[in-house]
């Protein structure tokens, strides 16, 4: 069989493999939707992780166009990126190791999570160098048994009470994180609740009065709006995925994804009946076919755990992989009529309202959360950042 490449539709995405697209305007319009469901609650939209994949400083502005005043991001790096690019928001950051630069941290205005007495004390080391009160937020472990002060909360508080009589330390917020915020009637929900404004209270009676308390992510803004107090800190949802897609798809709750995957296929070429498909053989075909060869794999982020079941969209049909997921590619069975040559797009993740495989969709078939698909896009696929000021 002969097959004639097809033109590029999109003459920016000449030669390219496969590249993401990531919709600035549904951003926006995620968070604002986020916003409208906070109610009085300020939104932090958590940009952490290169923004879930999606791409750090152009996502992180468009959420604040949305109507974000505060962005979070986990690891120090992060927050400092954000500065380097000239992004002047409140920004909050939470994780850190013994040794790292919390001194930049703080002289660049980024405030820094107080979440152990060593970290407490990371704080005033720096401030010895500050010239002036450090902002940070402290943060309670309510249940989840991850990051935040857990058993010695009495301890952390009355050192924080010293240390800001002193004067070395402001306190700006107190938070903590959900264990089952997707399932909210899980009784821990109500617990975490309620140590929650018991670690509040304490930290008041000690004369630390912190200016915003925030427990609610993704998962409780959207479905819990006890949990909201003065601030929701949404993740997942500002890309307009469902934290909780038992109870409602993106479309359901006002959002829609911002991310889509695109590929070209690499090569088509017919194979008889009963020919073995990439690694294994784990695929067969029953009838003489033609099969697509699709330039992306585990290296770019397709999970190798979905071989046999992850679903592509090319020439306006669902088709699900054929055989293992390879380092760099993966294999359609496209049918024996399939008109598609090289060069054909194949939509490998977008938006189910326009009947495309979702992060959803990959996610059940590799046994794991949306989050993960879209963080796992690796670095060889290029960023498109669309939607965004002109």
């Amino acid at each position: 069989m002969t097959t004639t490449p097809a033109p590029p539709t999109d003459p920016a995405t000449t030669g390219l493999s496969a590249w993401v697209d990531v919709d600035l305007a549904a951003i926006r319009d995620n968070v604002a939707e986020l916003s409208r469901r906070a109610g009085s609650a300020e939104v932090m939209a958590v940009v952490k992780a290169d923004a879930y994949g999606h791409g750090l400083v152009p996502c992180a502005r468009a959420a604040l166009d949305g109507g974000a005043s505060w962005l979070g991001v986990a690891q120090l790096a992060e927050a400092l990126e954000l500065r380097r690019a000239g992004v002047t928001a409140p920004l909050l950051t939470w994780l850190f190791a013994p040794g790292a630069d919390v001194l930049g941290a703080l002289e660049a205005d980024i405030e820094v999570t107080v979440g152990s007495a060593w970290s407490l004390e990371s704080v005033l080391a720096a401030t010895r160098s500050l010239g002036r009160p450090a902002r940070v937020q402290v943060k309670v472990d309510t249940g989840l048994g991850r990051n935040g002060v857990l058993t010695d909360w009495s301890e952390v508080v009355a050192a924080v009470a010293r240390a800001r009589a002193e004067g070395a330390i402001e306190v700006t917020g107190v938070w903590s994180h959900f264990a089952y915020a997707d399932a909210p009637q899980h009784p821990t929900v109500r617990a975490q609740q309620e140590r929650f404004v018991e670690a509040v209270a304490e930290l008041e009676r000690a004369g630390v009065r912190p200016g915003l308390r925030h427990l609610a992510n993704s998962a409780a803004t959207l479905t819990n709006p006890s949990a909201h107090f003065d601030l929701v800190r949404p993740g997942v949802a500002v890309y307009g995925l469902s934290p909780v897609p038992d109870l409602g798809s993106p479309a359901d709750f006002g959002l829609r994804e911002a991310m889509r995957v695109t590929a070209r296929l690499a090569g088509v070429k017919a194979a008889r009946a009963g020919q073995g498909v990439s690694y294994g053989h784990e695929y067969t075909t029953t009838q003489d076919t033609l099969l697509g060869l699709v330039p992306v794999g585990y290296a770019d982020g397709i999970p190798r755990a979905a071989g046999n079941r992850g679903p592509v969209l090319a020439g306006g049909r669902r088709h699900t992989l054929a055989g293992r997921v390879c380092m760099d590619q993966v294999v359609l069975d496209l049918g024996p009529d399939s008109t598609l040559g090289p060069g054909d797009e194949v939509v490998v993740l977008g938006r189910g309202v326009d009947g495309e495989p979702t992060a959803q969709d990959w996610a059940e078939a590799a046994g794991t959360i949306n989050y993960e698909i879209v963080t796992r896009m690796g670095p060889r696929l290029p960023r498109r950042h669309l939607g965004g000021p002109a």
